[in-house]
């Protein structure tokens, strides 16, 4: 049982991992039983697409507010879009008062995409480890997963080389003198997270072997970045109670397995494990029970009434467009990798040829198909090597005709952080493009991420259209291209759990504004046509046939089934089996 993150704290917690893995519910049950311990506790968001609104069942801001029934619990989301509108009125209120309207429309131009967003997020995220959190015993981080967090992390590091000796006054921020001021403050930052006195990480994984080998390499580029001050919990550790129950007993097996076989870094740290619960951890009364034993359940019968069309004839429908983007979105850890290997596999199968590609940092494409397929390429983009190649192309054209002096300043600003927001847009753009004449197969980043990538979408086609004037009509944005459902194909993946089809909801929400409309939802690892008679795997089947309803009743257009599967579905031969 996890108690032993309760013992002597740092002042800052961080829970970090792949998406999926508990974070939020783990930093919640922390949170909250600090402050029922007396602690006065500040419980943050940093994940652009945050649900601590519906596990703490309280509606949050940007501002601390009191959580009911935690005396001492307060929380709050970063609001991405509220701290961008900040930074912009800062940014424009410290140019020269002689700065004509065409200057200043310049520079909100420039501060109009997802580069200003990760900035002013960021510089929200300093201000609480440099100080802003004044009057609270601990400030424990709720992070978006891992890549997402890596490049949070990373970045005090790495505005603090971009702003050192650079004097200039502008760069892909537009003025940066509002970076230089701060510049103690990012300072302050690094130094806080680099000191184990104040600053605890917390990896949070499951017992699945994708989930422990991000942790794995999460743990080292941590360290790279000199936080080595890192602890481990394994949460979701089931054990099994009905004997003879081949579903129960396989999937014990699998995770005592994953456990005993950690990578030689993840087993050093300290470690804790969390059991499986019966239960969502949604309401501060499940929370409160994360870290109490579970009573034990007498058996339970098999809900009824979980029913829809599998993997299969979701390629049947998708094989029939002859071409086009699929693109699989959703929260963090639900299998939006296993759903586009396995409806990439299955379209090559059906005759076409297929790019599988991801926008994930973590990337783990590869590692699911596990081989190779005539017919299918798989690849990724890589955010080094599309920043190199970016960088190349402005020198190359924009940078051509200046002398050697006026390049180096050139090649200054673009060793901005943002440079490679962009870098990875333009090779998101060639990839949406290329579905023009054949089958591209996208694996999203985890929400909140693939939300930054499509503003940065929104942005470049507002510019496009209001530069191009009267003949706009003559180009395609590739904004334009997502919101064609003759184009585009979008699947949201969600697990039959309360928190992954809220915020599947969310996106389908966040997407509709954007005018794209989401083609089919896909519900993983149903635990319902197993057979198990396992007591707490039937009271978690309960709650799936639920969450089944709302999503076939008021969600999706369309919805297809994916059974759990005892075995992890890798490699070439078990995703044609699914597709």
């Amino acid at each position: 049982m996890a108690t032993g993150l309760l013992d002597d704290p740092a002042r800052f917690l961080f829970f970090t991992g792949k998406g999926g893995v508990g974070k939020t519910s783990l930093s919640c049950a922390v949170a909250l039983a600090l402050a029922d311990r007396g602690r006065r506790v500040l419980l943050v968001s940093t994940d652009p697409a945050s649900n601590l609104d519906e596990m703490l069942e309280v509606a949050l801001s940007d501002r601390p507010k009191a959580v009911p029934g935690a005396s001492g619990l307060y929380a709050m989301n970063i609001d991405p879009d509220r701290a961008a509108e900040a930074y912009r009125s800062r940014v424009m209120d410290q140019m020269d008062p002689s700065a004509t309207e065409a200057e200043r429309a310049g520079v909100r131009e420039q501060l109009s995409g997802a580069c200003t967003i990760e900035i002013a997020a960021f510089d929200e995220f300093v201000g609480l480890l440099a100080g802003e959190a004044e009057g609270f015993d601990h400030v424990v981080f709720d992070t978006a997963p891992t890549g997402h967090t890596l490049r949070l992390l990373s970045l005090p590091r790495a505005w603090t080389g971009f702003l050192r000796g650079n004097d200039r006054g502008a760069s892909c921020l537009g003025p940066h003198s509002g970076l230089k001021m701060q510049e103690e403050r990012f300072r302050a930052a690094l130094e806080t997270l680099s000191d184990p006195a104040r600053t605890a990480i917390v990896l949070v994984t499951r017992a699945d072997r994708g989930a422990v080998r991000e942790a794995g390499r999460t743990s080292e580029e941590l360290r790279a970045l000199g936080l080595g001050n890192q602890r481990l919990v394994v949460n979701g550790v089931f054990h099994a109670t009905a004997k003879g129950d081949a579903v129960a007993e396989g999937l014990a097996r699998d995770h005592a397995a994953v456990i005993a076989t950690l990578p030689a870094n993840l087993a050093a740290l300290p470690r804790e494990e969390v059991p499986l619960r019966s239960f969502d951890m949604v309401g501060l009364d499940a929370l409160r029970a994360l870290f109490v034993d579970e009573p034990r359940m007498a058996a339970a019968e098999m809900p009824a009434g979980i029913s829809a069309a599998g993997l299969e004839a979701m390629v049947d429908a998708l094989a029939r467009a002859g071409r086009g983007l699929v693109m699989v979105m959703g929260k963090g850890g639900v299998g939006k990798t296993t759903v586009a290997a396995a409806v990439a596999v299955g379209l090559v199968k059906r005759g076409h040829k297929v790019h599988l590609t991801t926008t994930d940092p973590a990337a783990h494409v590869a590692l699911v198909v596990e081989g190779s397929l005539e017919g299918l390429v798989v690849d990724r983009i890589d955010p080094v090597a599309e920043t190199a190649r970016y960088v190349e192309k402005v020198l190359a054209t924009k940078g051509r005709d200046l002398d050697e002096a006026d390049r180096a300043l050139m090649r200054e600003d673009l060793a901005s952080p943002c440079t490679e927001e962009v870098a990875v847009f333009h090779a998101f753009s060639r990839l949406v493009a290329e579905a023009r004449g054949a089958f591209v197969v996208m694996d999203t980043a985890p929400t909140g991420h693939t939300l930054l990538l499509l503003d940065a979408t929104g942005a470049y086609h507002r510019q496009m259209t209001q530069d191009m004037g009267p003949v706009q009509g003559r180009i395609v944005t590739p904004l334009m291209r997502l919101q064609d459902p003759d184009y585009t194909k979008v699947i949201l993946v969600a697990l039959p759990e309360t928190t992954p089809v809220s915020e599947a909801a969310g996106l389908q929400d966040d997407l509709r504004r954007a005018q794209i409309e989401p083609w089919a939802w896909v519900v993983n690892r149903s635990l319902a046509r197993t057979g198990t008679a396992d007591p707490l795997l039937l009271r978690r089947i309960r709650g799936e046939a639920a969450q089944v309803a709302r999503i076939r009743d008021g969600l999706a257009r369309r919805m297809y089934l994916l059974p759990f599967c005892p075995e992890p579905p890798v490699g070439i031969a078990r995703l044609l089996a699914l597709s």
